[in-house]
């Protein structure tokens, strides 16, 4: 069946399906497979709880032929078609890219931009070759401005990704060490992360660049961009930055804050600023938006349980993200105790040990902090220092935790891989 077909099949749907347990009326059902799943064997159900077209690749399954539509490969088939969507509504596309805080930076720019636009974005972090069509395809005639998060974690992904969105406009927040085992180490990572560039390059397209990174700065001199940073030449100047303990940024006489955390937030906020500007928005309204921005999902969240303040990032953790997050925490101006709880760092590869290390031999030196560090990785590497302790899991830890509450008076730090879900400790945190 032509992609032409196809679409005419989707216009007549209210929106996209690739799970039966989520299926909504009049939908898409797209039956896509995986190394331990077929989701075609589901394809009748789907129709049957009110899909109203089903996109399979495998005959067996092929048992309406009216409803049913076939392909060769149902995966590329919605790829095709968010491609050819993006193409026939033609509305302008912002992609964003990097090692750390893309979520956070994609929805600040979503926040400023809804002041003013109808604006459609990545929800969540479906943000790879599945959730980037998905995204895509939730756009609609009412769409004024569309903002795709990309994730990669091998080389050519960004590219792929690019083809299929075609952005008019790329972000990279940074270049950080992560994901490392699949990108072949950092010099990869850069080279993956680029491919974004390069498209807008090719494609005579913008990106936003910070100036003050001087990676960011470098890969965009060959073609147009927006620049913001501390430097009077840039498109946006930016004043100051300052996190003491929200993130802030002051320029033309305007101060943003934020409920954020962080000198790299502020660096997130900046390029809300940029986007907001150079799309017409007001600065005050930008101010607005952004001082009323909150983050969710265990990032950069300030909690506070019964005489502890708690920032809580818990998201996800990389050798990067965890540098800057720890060197933020340690610049903090606070009476209270400080506390630092992290877990293990993921899909690092070879790495692993090295990066492991160096974070345990940074915390060496701040005898006043107590460090808990939990997993089977930081395990191995454990010292014998008064102000370090070692859990082999999570389970070891909270044990501890019951038999002697361990947190009063204190600014507490909790950071690591989503996999070690250390968002659990607040339940032991009165």
């Amino acid at each position: 069946m032509r992609i032409e077909e196809l679409y005419q099949c989707f216009l007549q749907c209210d929106g996209i399906s690739t799970d039966t347990r989520n299926i909504t009326p009049n939908s898409l059902f797209i039956a896509l497979k995986g190394d331990n799943f077929d989701a075609n064997q589901f394809a009748e159900e789907a129709l049957k709880k009110g899909a109203l077209f089903a996109i399979v690749d495998n005959k067996k399954y092929h048992t309406d032929k009216e409803k049913m539509l076939l392909v060769s490969n149902s995966l590329e088939t919605l790829q095709l078609l968010a491609k050819y969507h993006r193409e026939q509504l033609g509305l302008p596309v912002i992609a964003l890219t990097g090692s750390n805080g893309k979520t956070t930076t994609k929805e600040l720019i979503a926040t400023v931009l809804a002041a003013k636009y109808n604006i459609a974005a990545t929800i969540g972090n479906l943000n790879n070759h599945i959730g980037v069509p998905l995204t895509l395809l939730s756009f609609n005639d009412d769409t004024d401005i569309g903002i795709v998060e990309m994730g990669a974690n091998h080389i050519g992904e960004i590219a792929h990704l690019c083809q299929i969105a075609q952005p008019d406009y790329g972000y990279i927040t940074n270049f950080g060490r992560a994901h490392l085992e699949g990108f072949g180490g950092f010099e990869g990572v850069i080279k993956a992360k680029s491919e974004l560039y390069d498209y807008l390059e090719d494609n005579s397209k913008i990106a936003f660049a910070n100036t003050d990174d001087p990676r960011q700065d470098a890969k965009t001199l060959t073609f147009s961009r927006y620049t913001f940073g501390l430097d009077e030449s840039n498109d946006l100047v930016i004043k100051s930055y300052s996190a003491q303990p929200n993130a802030t940024v002051e320029l033309d006489n305007h101060t943003f804050t934020s409920k954020l955390t962080g000198i790299y937030n502020s660096t997130n906020i900046a390029v809300a600023i940029a986007f907001g500007k150079y799309f017409g928005i007001d600065l005050e309204v930008i101010k607005n938006t952004v001082s009323q921005f909150t983050p969710n999902n265990n990032r950069s969240q300030w909690l506070q349980k019964g005489s502890n303040d708690i920032l809580l990032d818990a998201y996800n953790a990389n050798p990067s993200s965890m540098e800057v997050a720890i060197s933020n925490f340690l610049q903090l101006d606070t009476t209270k105790n400080k506390i630092i709880i992290l877990g293990d760092m993921f899909e690092l590869g070879k790495e692993s040990g090295k990066e492991h290390t160096a974070i345990i031999e940074r915390l060496k030196e701040h005898k006043d902090i107590t460090n808990y560090n939990i997993g089977s990785i930081f395990f191995q590497y454990k010292t014998d220092e008064s102000n370090q302790h070692f859990f082999k899991s999570f389970e070891d830890f909270s044990k501890a935790l019951e038999n002697k509450p361990l947190f009063k008076d204190s600014l507490i730090l909790i950071k690591g891989s989503r996999g070690m879900a250390l968002e659990r400790i607040l339940e032991y945190i009165n």
